[in-house]
């Protein structure tokens, strides 16, 4: 289990949880998206559509098989503007093969350049239902000074992706049914940073069978933690979620260096769950993606606590 956490944290980016408690800071900076402009370009590049096996070998995972795809849209998922959501056009073949929450594909710059450097991206939006179809996903990425040729790309930039890659969160296997002898009926949810992204795809996909009290369903907590409020992603997306049954627990690690007073929980993920407690461990199962030492901390909180470690859920 330690493997797969510590795994867990390399595929969430770039660098890569029940009372609901509210955001309650004061003159907190704007939550709305922002457009990100690009750098000016002559000209973009076109692409013929072709799979082309990469001569990179990672050591973990099948190797890349490249195909052509293209960013349609770049907007800020943080006010700090350090978070940035990437709208990407895909062929059908990709969209068919994103089945499961947690599975990520590589990204990279130039689909001819086989010494290219690929990023590694959870997808952060929801599989596509059976029958629905469509040709885009997204991704959840914080930029650095290396991933600038897809934070700061203009509508139209064309980069290669790879098929899709991983089993992601195994729900079906370990969450659904009785393989326990205890039904699943509580869902705790982890993440922080760009963690976040594979955690959203699996809330918007239905999959977790989520409801509000009464209306059946699982219950769902999710524990969010970023360094300020302003670095947090997807607050916009924050009562969205509590509208279908997720009870939202934003976790501040950096409260003296917010833009206004922070009023809502501090710390750090892991020592929220331990002051909460697990109320019903052996009907609770948990998603969890983010930093090595905070899927190690709740990954031993929650087994401690009487968490089958079966359902202890990373998407590696």
């Amino acid at each position: 289990m330690k493997f797969l956490a510590i795994i867990a944290s390399l595929v969430v980016s770039t660098q890569a949880f029940v009372p609901s408690t509210p955001i309650t800071y004061k003159s907190i900076v704007s939550t709305q998206p922002f457009a990100v402009e690009g750098p000016a370009h002559s000209q973009n590049l076109h692409y013929t559509q072709k799979r082309c096996p990469s001569n990179l070998y990672m050591g973990w995972g099948p190797d890349p098989e490249w195909s052509p795809a293209t960013v349609t849209s770049t907007a800020g998922a943080s006010s700090s503007g350090n978070f940035i959501t990437i709208a990407v056009d895909v062929p059908s073949s990709v969209v068919e093969e994103y089945k499961v929450p947690g599975q990520y594909v590589q990204v990279k710059q130039n689909i001819d350049d086989p010494e290219g450097k690929a990023l590694f991206l959870a997808i952060a939006s929801a599989p596509v239902k059976e029958g629905e179809g469509g040709s885009s996903i997204e991704f959840l990425v914080k930029k650095t000074d290396s991933n600038a040729w897809i934070t700061d790309a203009a509508d139209g930039t064309a980069v290669a992706i790879s098929q899709v890659l991983g089993g992601g969160f195994p729900i079906a296997e370990e969450v659904d049914g009785f393989k326990y002898d205890f039904p699943c009926q509580n869902a705790l949810l982890f993440a922080n940073g760009s963690g976040i992204a594979p955690i959203r795809a699996a809330i918007e996909s239905g999959l977790l069978n989520i409801g509000k009290p009464g209306d059946g369903g699982r219950t769902a907590r999710l524990y969010f933690g970023c360094s300020t409020p302003a670095d947090m992603p997807y607050i916009s997306k924050f009562k969205e979620w509590e509208a279908i049954g997720v009870e939202v627990v934003p976790v501040i690690s950096q409260p003296e260096n917010s833009q206004g007073e922070w009023t809502g929980r501090t710390g750090y993920v892991q020592s929220c769950l331990e002051e909460d407690g697990v109320a019903i461990p052996r009907n609770t199962g948990a998603l969890l993606c983010g930093v090595k030492g905070m899927a190690e901390s709740v990954t031993d909180v929650l087994t401690k606590a009487g968490v089958f470690e079966g359902r202890v859920l990373t998407n590696f």
